[in-house]
């Protein structure tokens, strides 16, 4: 067991799966020889060489379009966004190719890219550098999408998503980068599209992903403190979505509070409101709430603070819950 990073986790995480698989690149903007703008890939095209640590143009669009034709070919290639606004370049051949080969071949072509994505807001950023645009990339048929929270995850996730024969949009959350947690590789991991509960609690399900699991966690530890636990659960996958322990956990405190940075409106956190409202309506003691970015373009840095949703506007929904 080792106190690790998630950057290291990712970094060993894409070590192990390209030391298993030959047929595993990476590939994106300065991932070689500078080791991305976050070190993620560091060390990799010294250990591994250039044919499978790729430094490629400033062309977003032409990444996903050769990874595609690599994955047609047999590889499995791993695409490095530099940042979540740069992948918009990139998005029509996402959404128009990379999301569809498999199922215009009737699953006789697989497609296991992975388009890696440090999102989220936290680190005093301008725009382009700070948002939340996994809610697109969920809403597309043919597309797997899923966010780690914590250094354990990530290093178990990166590996999961390589050997799915899918395309997995992957997205890190770059203002956990430094967060430690101890990793045991002892341990079995969960599977790659499923939530987990972080924390066991009675009085509100609070469900968050990414950046906001470590927020969520906080709320819960603070909530304590006034005698209210909160049951956290880290949803991990955005589609598909493994909304069962949510159910569960919802039919047992009859109250929920979906939390991300992205804006709430047609959303992820939209989705789980829904589906819980659906699925969970004779349980529920109080409307689902959402904290979340609000609905504007990302504010400039100074801004930010403002902007994002924070241990106290978490708290404030579960008092608003509570006293339904």
């Amino acid at each position: 067991m080792a106190t690790i990073t998630m950057a290291k986790a990712l970094n060993n995480g894409l070590r192990a799966a390209m030391e298993r698989d030959p047929k595993v690149l990476v590939m994106g903007e300065d991932v070689g020889k500078l080791g991305g703008v976050f070190r993620i890939t560091d060390g990799l095209q010294k250990d591994f060489g250039e044919q499978r640590v790729l430094d490629t143009p400033l062309a977003e669009s032409g990444i996903i379009g050769t990874a595609i034709g690599l994955a047609i070919r047999g590889f499995r290639p791993v695409c490095e966004i530099q940042f979540d606004g740069f992948v918009f370049p990139g998005f029509d051949q996402i959404v128009s190719q990379l999301a569809k080969l498999r199922y215009r071949s009737q699953g006789r072509v697989p497609m296991p890219v992975v388009v890696r994505i440090p999102f989220g807001g936290g680190i005093g950023a301008v725009e382009h550098h700070s948002e939340s645009p996994e809610s697109l990339f969920a809403h597309v048929p043919g597309l797997k999408v899923v966010a780690c929270g914590n250094p354990v995850d990530a290093y178990w996730m990166i590996q999961q998503a390589i050997e799915c024969d899918d395309p997995v949009i992957f997205f890190e959350p770059k203002r956990r980068y430094w967060e430690k947690a101890e990793l045991d590789l002892d341990t079995e991991p969960p599977p790659l599209f499923t939530s987990r509960v972080l924390r066991s609690g009675d009085a509100v399900t609070v469900a968050g992903y990414g950046p906001m699991a470590r927020t969520c966690l906080d709320a819960a530890v603070a909530a304590a403190q006034d005698g209210r636990e909160l049951e956290v659960i880290d949803l991990r996958s955005l589609s598909p979505l493994d909304l069962g322990p949510v159910y569960e956990s919802v039919r047992r405190t009859g109250r929920l509070v979906v939390v991300a940075e992205a804006p709430s409106e047609v959303s992820v956190a939209a989705e789980v409101a829904a589906r819980v409202q659906q699925d969970c309506f004779y349980s529920l003691e109080a409307p689902v709430l959402r904290v979340t970015g609000f609905d504007t373009p990302y504010p400039p840095s100074r801004c930010e603070e403002d902007y994002l949703p924070d241990l106290d506007r978490v708290l404030d929904a579960v008092d608003r819950s509570l006293a339904w």
